[in-house]
């Protein structure tokens, strides 16, 4: 054999694959390190507390070679290539020694005692295991007991090294009358032992007056701004008050924050929202919630009004609870009572009103009654909308929809051959269960909802219904039931799938623009812009798809027309954020983007917003804009854009500056200009304030009393009042959702990229 030592070195030339190496390996720990920092401040799996990534490096050339993972409860390294693995086999199977030891979560813990109780208490030494047969004695009182810690939230440990302490004997001579079993009955009457004797401890460290105050204070704020989140009954959980009673804080009571607390927390945000609405020259009312009515208790219970003023600042109104569907009729008289109380006896100062429903009716009525106001339709709704609309009116859609149905129920109901399911996971296809199908008393063409998830679940099959269909035993069935004959040709036809991948990526470019629609808010400025650039993404599919673009602009154009307002062309083309710079060097307003008709638009708008005999004024004004436009300096200023840290966007650094540019560098416009600046400010977007679906249910039940109607609503406006000042229009249920979607999601990343490492 040859010698080891004189084997011949390593060449020259491959040191720089030795370089790439190191650099993978310093990759590979850096990432593990961000993963695990991201874990320990609550952003990540549970078990990165107890691995730490360690850079293992070479003697020789002192270079990184290798990453492990240690166990910091007992030292032990192991590969880096999939920590969740590692996790479960070192620790959840009890390999790692010191693993059922360790602190438990709050959730987990046994009761607390008092620090009295824990003072005057000799700590018991650890138990040692120095002989065979004390070591086999000891595991087995463990084993013998771990039922019922199990049931009780008791580690085996624990319970051992607790009836050492409580009975000061050692457990190696203990002996009871019933045996092993008598074990856990003793832990049980130790534990009630300990809770007497905390309650007669004493307190938590002693806090001042002023404390406690500033520590209550704090926490109706949380429980306030959560919105039902947390319940009041929880305020007296026996957990929640031993927490407090740890702290040193005294008990608090569900009474305490439905009465004085909940006025005084009230009257503060109403003083501040009446002082901000008072400051504003004019402002357009926000009104959500007409427009669903999903279900029994959803949030559609309740009507939010929300005041946006020019500066861009949303400030809640009020609630209202709704109960049902309602007509036309009421909600105009519900807007118009809204609209005085907001205004008093000045109701010029609504510059209009931003609605989910009702635009053809209610809102039309008041703009007729008060030529002043600009009422609009939200742009949320509209492209919504558009999926009712497609399932409803084009012919693509409904064919898929059937197809689907079809392979649904055929799976769904068939036993046999829903079986079939079940032999063909090991293809690495995982099942939920059932394929998810439309109720029989769903009304598709007005939710589409159930029809999108059935799609998404056909498309994630997609793979082992191929495999099913083509195993002999699925075969025979075809010969008894020729529906499954059916089913079998359409899975195996390339156009269904095409079909259905077609009918999907549509879907997902409408969520994916009202997702932006929804975050972003857009300004009615923006409203041609968007409805642009939906045409252009529906002309991509189309191509893509090989699906004839007539049908579907037909349905696009029918839904704009039923949204579309004239303010939308006349916003588009006063704010100096869209000027466009001409050969000459001016910047001046996209006229020629808008047809014909949108141009009149504009001037009959115009007209119908300014005094009559300010009307041909204004007009004249509005052709020395779309002739002279804006100064260029001024113009780009507007336009000037940065990246928004959160979403990674390019947007507005200034949004303000649009109307601030109408009143003060372009004075000579005076009637033009009192046009546009009640015109730019306006939200196009009615959504705003989500109240989470537990309150909402709560609020339903008490619509039978007016003084927890009272106390409902106080709360949503203390809450709501909270979340516009942070200008956080997401609700805590979808927090949590997104949460629990990511949470493993970047150890799961990392397990996919390093999976195939080299284990070292």
């Amino acid at each position: 054999m040859t010698d080891v030592n004189n084997a011949n070195p390593v060449d020259p030339l491959l040191s720089s694959g030795e370089d790439m190496g190191v650099i993978a390996v310093k990759k590979r720990y850096e990432g593990l390190i961000a993963v695990r920092t991201k874990a320990i401040k609550g952003k990540g799996s549970w078990y990165w507390a107890h691995l730490e990534p360690v850079l293992i490096q070479n003697p020789e050339t002192n270079l990184p070679k290798a990453v492990k993972l240690k166990c910091t409860l007992c030292d032990a390294a192991f590969s880096a290539s999939n920590p969740s693995r590692t996790a479960t086999e070192h620790l959840k199977r009890g390999t790692c020694p010191n693993f059922g030891s360790v602190l438990r979560p709050i959730s987990q813990l046994p009761p607390l005692a008092s620090p009295s109780s824990q003072n005057h208490r000799k700590r018991s030494s650890p138990v040692q295991t120095t002989g065979t047969s004390s070591s086999s004695q000891q595991f087995g009182l463990v084993d013998t007991s771990s039922r019922f810690c199990g049931e009780m939230g008791y580690s085996p440990v624990q319970t051992a090294q607790a009836i050492v302490t409580h009975t000061g004997l050692n457990q190696q001579h203990l002996m009871l009358s019933g045996g092993k079993d008598d074990f856990g009955a003793l832990a049980m009457l130790e534990d009630s032992v300990k809770r007497l004797k905390s309650l007669k401890g004493s307190p938590g460290p002693a806090l001042s007056k002023d404390q406690v105050d500033s520590a209550f204070n704090l926490l109706a704020d949380w429980f306030y701004e959560s919105c039902g989140t947390v319940t009041l009954s929880s305020l007296e959980h026996p957990k929640f008050k031993a927490f407090l009673n740890q702290v040193g804080l005294p008990a608090v009571s569900r009474k305490d924050f439905v009465g004085e607390k909940l006025d005084s927390k009230f009257e503060e945000a109403r003083v501040e929202s009446e002082a901000r609405i008072r400051d504003a020259a004019f402002f357009q009312v926000s009104s959500d919630g007409w427009g669903r009515d999903i279900c029994k208790y959803g949030e559609d219970t309740v009507l939010k009004f929300i005041v946006n003023l020019p500066n861009g600042t949303n400030v809640f109104h009020k609630a209202v609870y709704k109960g049902g569907l309602v007509p036309s009729e009421y909600a105009e008289e519900v807007l118009r009572d809204t609209i005085k109380g907001l205004c008093g006896n000045v109701v010029q100062r609504c510059a209009g009103v931003v609605s989910d429903k009702y635009k053809g009716k209610a809102l039309r009525n008041l703009e007729i009654q008060n030529h002043w106001m600009v009422n609009l339709s939200c742009q949320l709704h509209g492209f919504i909308s558009l999926l009712k609309d497609f399932g409803r009116e084009l012919p693509l859609f409904k064919t898929v929809t059937d197809n689907c149905f079809k392979i649904a129920n055929l799976f769904n109901s068939k036993s046999q051959i829903r079986n079939h399911f079940r032999k063909f996971r090991s293809h690495g296809v995982e099942l939920a269960g059932l394929i998810r199908v439309p109720s029989a008393d769903c009304n598709l063409s007005k939710d589409y909802g159930p029809v999108i998830a059935m799609l998404e679940d056909i498309l994630s099959y997609a793979r082992i219904l191929q495999l099913i269909v083509l195993d002999d035993s699925y075969k025979v069935s075809c010969i008894e039931d020729p529906v499954a004959k059916e089913v079998a040709e359409m899975i195996q036809d390339v156009g269904f799938w095409n079909d259905v991948e077609a009918v999907h990526s549509l879907v997902k470019l409408i969520k994916e623009m009202t997702d932006d629609i929804e975050v972003e808010r857009p300004l009615v400025g923006q409203c041609l812009l968007l409805w642009e650039e939906l045409r252009a993404k529906v002309k991509d599919w189309s191509a893509k798809f090989s699906i004839a673009e007539g049908p579907i602009e037909k349905i696009i154009d029918s839904r704009f027309k039923r949204n579309y307002h004239p303010a939308w062309s006349a916003a588009f083309v006063l704010d100096p954020l869209y000027l466009v710079r001409d050969a000459s060097g001016k910047y001046l307003p996209p006229f020629k983007r808008l047809t014909h008709d949108q141009e009149k638009d504009i001037d009959k708008l115009i007209t119908r917003l300014v005094p009559r005999e300010e009307a041909p004024i204004a007009l004249m004004e509005l052709m020395k804009w779309r002739s002279e436009g804006l100064d260029p300096l001024y113009a780009q200023a507007v336009q000037v854009k940065q990246r928004d840290l959160v979403t990674g966007r390019m947007k507005i650094a200034n949004p303000q500056s649009s109307r601030l540019v109408w009143e003060t560098c372009l004075k000579e416009f005076k009637s033009l200009g009192k046009v546009a600046v009640r015109l730019l400010f306006l939200q196009a977007t009615s959504c705003g304030f989500k109240c989470n679906w537990s309150f909402m249910r709560w609020v339903s039940l008490q619509r039978h009393s007016r003084v927890g109607m009272d106390r409902a609503q106080r709360m949503i406006f203390i809450a709501a009042h909270a979340k516009l000042e942070k200008r956080d229009f997401s609700s805590d249920e979808e927090k949590d959702a997104e949460m629990f979607t990511t949470a493993n999601g970047e150890d799961d990343m990392f397990n996919e990229v390093f999976v195939d490492a080299p284990s070292v």
